[in-house]
């Protein structure tokens, strides 16, 4: 594993795990952290795996394009657009005044983020997720 991979792995991580205190916070719950970086672990894992196949990516918070040069790997990802397509708003929707996100919507983020992480972890060779929740 290069060393670059392993940094953008490494964010993810860092990302996950930081969605889930925002997330689990009994007191001064944030559901806009928690969206946020459940969108951020996604992104900076799709990242790893254009790293990995050596595809060169922009710079951009949009899942999409970043899950579309990912599909000529893994084709069954192309399922996930649905889902990617809701984390993607999370990257801005909640970050400045005028809307917020409810205990709905980081639900959903974290659900959709733990699912993915699981499947990009494996398909980076990761095996078993690691100190899970």
């Amino acid at each position: 594993m290069t060393e670059e991979l392993r940094e953008w792995i490494d964010k993810a991580e860092g990302d996950y795990f930081s969605a889930l205190r925002e997330y689990r916070a009994r007191k001064h719950v944030n559901h806009d952290s928690a969206c946020f970086h459940a969108q951020q672990c996604i992104e900076k894992y799709l990242k790893a795996t254009l790293v990995r196949h050596r595809i060169p990516f922009p710079k951009t918070h949009d899942l999409l394009p970043l899950l579309a040069a990912c599909v000529p790997f893994h084709p069954v990802w192309r399922l996930w657009r649905d889902d990617v397509e809701t984390l993607s708003q999370y990257a801005v929707l909640f970050r400045y005044p005028g809307e917020s996100a409810g205990c709905a919507d980081a639900k959903t983020a974290i659900c959709i983020m733990k699912r993915l992480r699981t499947e990009l972890r494996c398909a980076l060779g990761l095996g078993s997720v690691r100190a899970s929740a």
